[in-house]
């Protein structure tokens, strides 16, 4: 616990009034790959507590649509809609689909992990679970040339979910943002032009 009060990237998040150290991932990413651009309508999985959102929101239109998932309670941010609940669930795409009325979704972002057991034959498989289950999502749902960042962690499944992922965009990098603990295997999938 106190590693995370001295986190400078904790203090940084404090000291501009962003929800979550995690913004810093997503701004590294952002300045390098300038991955979110005004006129983009976007979904973030996992979104709670909002840091990505907030932070995404500053960089689009008014107009343009943000809309936060997370099966956990998140604070209403302004300009923001958010969605509690499963996405895996019919009753919460329904939700989406009304809330995005016909507009195009031109990237699906997602920072979600599982909560962590520390035992790697454990928290492997629900990670990759987790981003078979936003490759899904954004399969369904991005409009041609659109874009997809998820997080996912080193280690059994990454090669053949990085894979799945090649074969529905043009281009698809890996990113290491230095907000990312050094000694944690998370890894970001930058995946650009969907087919």
């Amino acid at each position: 616990m106190q590693e995370h009060f001295d986190d400078e990237y904790v203090k940084m998040a404090q000291a501009q009034g962003y929800r979550s150290r995690a913004v810093f991932k997503l701004k590294e990413i952002q300045d390098k790959d300038h991955l979110i651009k005004p006129g983009m309508n976007i979904i973030d999985l996992g979104a709670a507590p909002g840091g990505w959102s907030q932070f995404a929101r500053q960089m689009i239109g008014k107009k343009d649509k943000i809309i936060a998932l997370d099966i956990l309670a998140m604070d209403p941010l302004e300009g923001v809609d958010f969605i509690q609940g499963d996405f895996r669930e019919q009753a919460v795409l329904e939700q989406l689909y009304a809330v995005l009325d016909g507009a195009p979704v031109n990237l699906v972002m997602s920072d979600m992990a599982p909560n962590m057991s520390g035992n790697k034959g454990v928290d492997q498989p629900r990670a990759i679970y987790l981003g078979e289950l936003a490759l899904e999502t954004a399969k369904t749902v991005l409009t041609k040339d659109g874009v997809f960042l998820v997080k996912l962690f080193h280690g059994a499944g990454f090669e053949d979910f990085f894979k799945d992922v090649q074969q529905s965009f043009a281009k698809v990098v890996i990113r290491k943002p230095k907000a990312s603990r050094p000694r944690s295997n998370e890894v970001y999938i930058l995946a650009k032009g969907f087919k």
